[in-house]
């Protein structure tokens, strides 16, 4: 009985900590990238986070695909890849907005990350939510899919 509990909870915690594990990987490459292109090859702060943004998406994409839930077939284009980058960019757009808000009545560091890190926490669990139950739910191959070799 104990067993099978423990058995249970492995089971459904599994994609949430991958989905975690992959986020910490997207997160440190789009560091990585952004302290380049910003202090290395000086550009602005937007192009150097638009470029890192787009740098993390590629490895949380391929990784949360295959990793977390385990698919092995093509990417289908339209049902899969471009939803994945829609809501990568909705991330910068939105913690965008919601640091630009939060700095008009306080710009302190601590307010500014806070501000950062609640957009993307609201969309981190959004965003996995939409993974588990629609991008990566089995699609039968149709006629109109534009599929990507995998």
């Amino acid at each position: 009985m104990v067993t099978s509990r423990l058995e249970l909870a492995k089971t459904k915690l599994r994609k949430p900590i991958l989905y975690s594990l992959v986020s910490v990987i997207a997160v440190t490459v789009s560091q990585i990238v952004l302290v380049l292109c910003h202090a290395v090859f000086d550009l602005s702060a937007v192009p150097s986070n638009i470029i890192a943004v787009a740098a993390g998406t590629v490895p949380s994409y391929e990784l949360n695909r295959t990793w977390v839930w385990g698919k092995t077939s093509k990417s289908h284009l339209w049902k899969e890849v471009v939803p994945f980058w829609s809501l990568a960019f909705l991330g910068l757009v939105l913690s965008t907005v919601v640091v630009g808000i939060v700095e008009r009545y306080n710009d302190s560091t601590i307010a500014i990350s806070a501000a950062n890190l609640g957009a993307f926490g609201f969309l981190w669990v959004g965003k996995f939510l939409l993974l588990h139950y629609v991008l990566f739910k089995d699609h039968a191959p149709g006629d109109d899919d534009v599929v990507i070799p995998a």
